[in-house]
């Protein structure tokens, strides 16, 4: 009988000590993923991230569901998936704002976007466009930067939230070009676009993809572009450099990360899996098409990339002296 026992117990004991490795060894995605986009749906953010989402669901048979979680310039969202397990079933698209800008910005934060997340994949970079109506009196740069010195602080740029690069790029422009301008923040680039083709403002500073579709449908006017080099989506509006402003460049940028912690492996395969989809040409064509420029690489080159714009801002925003609680 005291034979049968410790049969028994070391039976039990060697059940017990495999049952963890029976369930790291279980396959991955076995549930759904739950895609935190820190915007509103039918901004640039939220477009990237749903085209990504839906080559993961249709190409992997993976269940990627995008759960929007607005508010505080990307804070919201982005402290929801660094709350959340590293299991790989919550991850989030972080962007320029939450990740390298908000740090500097925020006096408190509900995060360290450099120790509380796991970079996985860089995605993509989009240019910021300012656009108005296309009714409106501005029909270039020139001629809106004159009418906003002839009345300080009258002409209003909505943004998709303070914080955002499209926030930072209007706080350059007005600096560079000695205007005092009414920023108006938004929970995002829906709710700004709609008060713009609405009258409520003058103008929109934007990223590429949330100004695309109403550009191309002729509901608003370009008149300038933020990046470096022209846009070949928007090849006809110049960049802010071209129109006086030598070396003026503001890009927003975002990539997958999890919360800090993920295993080396599961990081591995997303990252493998997502420069895969980003390689694909009906892809690049679309994120192209939106305004965007498809940016894949390495975890580690994300994690740089990241390292890099949060020092690049930081000295911009204690600079210019912006603050935000």
């Amino acid at each position: 009988m005291q034979r049968r026992q410790l049969i028994l117990g070391a039976a039990a004991a060697a059940l017990a000590s495999a049952a963890p490795a029976v369930f790291a060894q279980a396959p991955w995605p076995s549930r759904p993923v739950r895609l935190v986009v820190p915007f509103p749906p039918g901004g640039g953010t939220d477009a990237t991230s749903r085209l990504v989402a839906d080559k993961f669901n249709t190409l992997l048979q993976w269940t990627v569901v995008v759960d929007n979680k607005p508010g505080a310039a990307g804070n919201i969202g982005l402290d929801a998936v660094a709350k959340s397990a590293p299991d790989g079933y919550t991850l989030g698209m972080g962007q320029a704002s939450n990740l390298a800008i908000n740090p500097a910005l925020y006096t408190a934060m509900p995060f360290n976007p450099l120790k509380d997340f796991t970079p996985i994949v860089s995605v993509a970079e989009q240019p910021v466009v300012l656009v108005v109506r296309a009714d409106s009196p501005f029909r270039t740069l020139a001629e809106f930067v004159q009418a906003a010195k002839a009345k300080p602080g009258t002409l209003s740029i909505a943004q998709a939230g303070n914080g955002t690069v499209g926030h930072l790029a209007g706080e350059m422009l007005a600096r560079r070009a000695g205007m005092r301008i009414l920023q108006v923040p938004y929970k995002g680039a829906g709710p700004a676009m709609t008060d713009l083709l609405g009258g409520q403002v003058d103008g929109y500073f934007g990223n590429s993809v949330s100004v695309m579709t109403q550009v191309q449908a002729g509901k608003v006017r370009a008149l300038c572009i933020t990046s470096a080099r022209r846009l070949p989506a928007l090849g006809q509006v110049p960049t802010v450099a071209e129109q006086g402003y030598a070396g003026f460049e503001a890009v927003t940028w975002l990539g997958l990360v999890g919360p800090a912690g993920m295993p080396a492996e599961l990081v591995e395969r997303i990252n493998r899996e997502t420069v895969k989809i980003l390689a694909r040409p009906d892809v690049r064509e679309r994120i192209a098409a939106e305004g965007g420029i498809p940016t894949p690489g390495t975890p580690q080159q994300f994690a740089q990339l990241i390292q890099s714009e949060t020092t690049k801002w930081g000295a911009l925003i204690r600079e210019a002296n912006i603050k935000l609680d």
